[in-house]
């Protein structure tokens, strides 16, 4: 086996390669890494014409030096030396081989749409399919480059399932990072890339291929029949690559594992999440087991980790779906029991096709035991296939004699083979037998070789597990084709599995493995065929699924919503069910209310408001709105459609109807607004909100004060303009493009004082798991907003005031209080925050007001406000007590560990107070408000009166 550059062209062997740029020339015979992290080529918006026109010029200059000789260069100023992490790591590449080589990738630079997130130094390649939006990036190649790629797929087509910002790993710190084996081993140990890579295990490196696959391949056709939790997966969610490392079973066993207590093995990432570090968890028997290849790699297809693919240090999993393969590897715990990391948990699961999106988030405890059932956790794939060719809209001329080769891929899990590829052209009444090839089988005949520095394992450990893609081909005559109207194609592996007939539909959208079907679509005109894939990937559209369901047909009638076998149509064709329209009115109604009328009663004694150009009555809810009195106040006689719309459940909208009563006339609608004032008043407004007017300020900074919160600043109208927000009460945020998106929040700025200025503590909540529709809206509106925008606000509103020392209001009524029981989680502070500061901005004196704070999160890091509440309770240990409690605390947490649940709010709140001079105020996430009504005031709780508990 020759060994030189890896500059030579790439081998025969990949099926039509696409034409690939040359990597860049070598320095003392080793490759040179065709991404350079320190030096991104785009670092400002202002400079993408100048560095697209230089990088370009540069690749035509680097292939111009790599035809005219294959030797290494000098260093240039675009051209760095390695670093001491590249020459660690890096090692002369064959150039043939009797199995494939990878292709020569092309050289990446960070893109423009990367440049304004937290991934702004990763460089990427643009021909990737962004399945959720701009970030994070969770990617997909489109489907015949890849399969032309060939066996092996280079960084540039090599799919990315990331759940959060890329952790930045310079060079200078790869080869000492560091991760740790622990749990139930006798000599736990610590271990670095460095460690790794020297002399101490240099015999136990290996090298092999494994294809990887998101649980989430082929989605977008179950997004199709029903929406899932997750997103758009098309085809192509798998790739191969040649990884290289140590095998997982030996460091184990240094570190004396416990095989016989331990049952798992958890795995644990650097990359920071909303709900903690991504981490999983697999059978420790297979973690042991050579036969199933378990390693840690730090090399994939000769070239250290991409910042996407866990750079410097990864799991790989062979056999498992892409999930179990955890990346940026921090931790390895032996267990008695599975990971109990919310990833693992709430992400990679199939269950139940009972259990609706709806139900699956309610958050009860039957629920949340369904998710913890590990009889629905995903590990080894199954089997699959799709067909490559035709291609998607491909068309075929219709000639005598001619021929047509059907070409897909297939994969198995478990290790397991694929062992038989049928095809069908009259849906699965008679099958042929389609032509296999197994690239994988190429590996094991080498003895000897080692490749990137490590041994190639298939051959020399006598491995007979299958981890990677087959491809499968048919030629038939196009004549035949001709006669049928659609091809069905399924896999079945040595275990006798073979994909099945129909879909199963779960909720978070995984393993979908039904038949891959094409449609095959005749025009007499031109004599053609014309060829239909099910779906396209993300929100492309396209296929025949998404032409069935726009056309009314029914994807789960047994007939792909279309026609039976043999052509005849259905007799009674089932058809979707419409979604179910909420009715905001009520149909006995039919009284005409006049501008006037409405107009007259634009009061707190009896407001009417405008929805949808019907007239309501919110008078009878003044007191129950969990809002506010205020909120209904505020909207009198006002058209409030899209601030409701944007706002209100489900639920509230059933609640419609009771309220209304009466249509107003159109001509009138227009009119439904206060005049805009035609110039500015002559002197300033002492305060910036207006309870019926959306105002603009101007975004003029964002601050991170955690992996996934920060500050926004706004300038108010003057430099001093003071707020107007009485302490307790929150603001309506408004922006409107390209939706209109409404929410509450209570600022961290100070509502009285004149700073001129507006500042929101927000937490960013990004798509999870593998759903783009789960992220926050608002959140990831307003975190993409440039500076300088114009951001509409309204308020005041809310139904808790404090007026004054010992003295507040809820929904309008006053109560005298002496002490505050506070309970929050993460940004369910900021009201908490807001009060605790007037209270204690008094002495003692004036304001003896007790307050008991309880702030719960997962873990230390999602403390928000820390050093300023730290400081608060330093200053007042008379009045304020202050717990936090961490569900997921690090060993070296010294406070209170565990939920915020039942015993605890016994122990530190307990029963109420007697003379009722205590309120209980919460602000948080819903299943913390869940837990708070059942403990406090529900049947059997702590008998606390729902009037003295307060959410915000």
């Amino acid at each position: 086996m020759e060994v030189t550059s890896a500059l030579a062209a790439s081998q025969a062997f990949t099926r039509s390669p696409l034409s690939f740029q040359q990597q860049k020339p070598t320095e003392d015979g080793i490759p040179r890494s065709f991404y350079d992290l320190e030096k991104p080529l785009i670092t400002n918006l202002d400079d993408i014409d100048s560095q697209s026109s230089t990088s370009q010029s540069s690749s035509e200059q680097d292939q111009d030096q790599q035809s005219s000789s294959s030797q290494s260069s000098p260093p240039t100023e675009d051209q760095p030396p390695l670093s001491d992490f590249e020459k660690a790591l890096l090692h002369p590449q064959p150039t043939s081989a009797p199995y494939p080589l990878p292709p020569a990738p092309t050289p990446i630079s960070v893109l423009p749409l990367d440049l304004k997130t937290p991934d702004s130094f990763v460089p990427r390649d643009p021909a990737l399919i962004r399945l959720t939006g701009v970030h994070p990036f969770n990617v997909e190649a489109p489907l015949t480059p890849l399969y032309d790629q060939g066996f092996l797929t280079t960084l540039n087509l090599h799919y990315v399932r990331n759940h959060g910002p890329v952790p930045q790993v310079h060079d200078a710190d790869a080869l000492s990072w560091s991760f740790t084996i622990e749990g139930l081993c006798s000599s736990p140990i610590t271990l670095t890339l460095a460690d790794l890579i020297s002399s101490r295990f240099e015999d136990e490196v290996v090298s092999y291929p494994v294809t990887l696959v998101c649980a989430g391949n082929r989605r977008k056709e179950q997004n199709q029949v029903r929406k899932s939790k997750g997103f758009s997966w098309g085809a192509a969610g798998l790739s191969t690559s040649l990884w290289t490392g140590l095998p997982l079973g030996h460091l184990l066993s240094l570190a004396g594992v416990n095989t016989r207590k331990g049952k798992f093995v958890h795995f644990e990432g650097a990359d920071a999440l909303p709900n903690g570090y991504y981490g999983t968890s697999v059978k420790l028997s297979h973690a042991m087991d050579p036969e199933r290849g378990m390693m840690i790699s730090w090399l994939m297809n000769g070239l250290p980790l991409h910042p996407d693919h866990g750079k410097p240090l990864r799991v790989i999993i062979p056999g498992m779906i892409g999930g179990r393969s955890v990346k940026w590897l921090r931790k390895i715990i032996i267990s008695d029991k599975p990971s109990e990391n919310w990833y693992h948990i709430y992400d990679n699961r199939v269950l139940p096709t009972t259990i609706s999106p709806e139900e699956s988030g309610n958050g009860t405890e039957e629920m949340v035991q369904i998710w913890k059932d590990e009889r629905y956790a995903i590990y080894d794939l199954n089997t699959n296939s799709a067909v490559v060719y035709p291609q998607h809209e491909e068309t075929v001329q219709i000639q005598d004699g001619a021929t047509y080769e059907l070409k897909g891929y297939a994969y198995a899990g478990g290790g397991k083979r694929v062992t038989r590829m049928e095809i069908s052209l009259d849906q699965g009444k008679t099958w042929l037998l389609g032509n296999i090839s197994y690239p994988e089988d190429l590996y094991r005949t080498e003895t000897e070789s080692r490749i990137y520095g490590g041994r190639l394992d298939l051959s020399q450990n006598g491995r007979d597990a299958s981890f990677c893609w087959c491809f499968w081909s048919l030629a038939l005559p196009v004549g035949t084709l001709a006669g049928a109207s659609d091809i069905v194609v399924r896999a079945m592996d040595e275990a006798m599995m073979v994909q099945p007939r129909d879909m199963y539909w779960s909720v978070l959208g995984m393993m979908n493995n039904p038949w891959f079907r094409v449609v095959i679509h005749h025009d007499t005109t031109s004599n053609t065929l014309r060829f239909e894939h099910p779906t396209q990937p993300a929100l492309q559209p396209g296929g025949w699924m998404e032409r069935v369901k726009r056309s009314g047909g029914d994807l789960t009638n047994g007939f792909w919503g279309e026609r039976q076998a043999g052509g005849e149509t259905l007799t009674n064709p089932i058809t979707s069910p419409p979604e179910k329209e909420i009715s905001l009115t009520n149909p006995a109604i039919s009284r005409e209310v006049s501008l006037e009328e409405l107009r007259s009663h634009d009061s707190e004694a009896s407001p009417w408001f405008v929805l949808n150009g019907e007239v309501y009555d919110g008078t009878a809810f003044l007191e129950g709105h969990p809002g506010g009195a205020a909120s209904i106040i505020n909207a009198a006689a006002q058209d409030i459609s899209d601030e409701f719309l944007a706002i209100h459940s489900e639920n509230a909208k059933a609640m419609m109807p009771r309220y209304h009563i009466g249509t107003l006339p159109p001509s009138s609608l227009p009119l439904v607004s206060l005049p805009t004032p035609s110039s500015p008043p002559a002197t300033p407004r002492p305060s910036f909100l207006h309870p019926k007017q959306w105002l603009p300020a101007t975004l003029i900074s964002k601050t991170k004060v955690s992996p996934n919160t920060k500050i926004f600043t706004f300038t108010l109208q003057h430099a001093t303009q003071t707020l107007g927000l009485p302490v307790g009460q929150h603001l309506l945020v408004r922006l409107s493009s390209p939706e209109t998106i409404i929410r509450a929040y209570t600022p961290i700025s100070p509502g009285s004082l004149p700073t001129g200025t507006l500042s929101l503590l927000i937490k960013i909540y990004p798509p999870s798991p593998d759903s783009p529709s789960s992220g926050g809206k608002m959140t990831l509106a307003l975190d993409a907003l440039p500076l300088r925008s114009p951001v509409e606000f309204k308020g005041p509103v809310g139904k808790f005031l404090y007026l004054s020392p010992g003295l507040c209001s809820v929904n309008s009524k006053q109560r005298n209080v002496t002490k505050l029981v506070m309970i929050c989680a993460g940004s369910g502070i900021t009201p908490i925050f807001q009060v605790l500061r007037a209270i204690l901005s008094s002495p003692p004196s004036l304001d003896p007001t007790k307050c008991l704070v309880l702030d719960g999160n997962r873990v230390e890091e999602d403390i928000l406000c820390r050093d300023e509440l730290d400081a608060m309770a330093r200053g007042n240990k008379e009045r304020m007590e202050l717990v936090y409690s961490l569900s997921r605390p690090q060993a070296s947490w010294q406070g209170r560990k565990g939920r915020m649940d039942r015993p605890f709010f016994e122990s530190a709140v307990g029963k109420p107070d007697p003379e009722g001079k205590t309120l209980v105020l919460v602000c948080g996430p819903e299943g913390l408000e869940r837990a708070i009504r059942e403990t406090f005031t529900g049947r059997g709780g702590l008998g606390w009166d729902e009037g003295d508990v307060v959410f915000f």
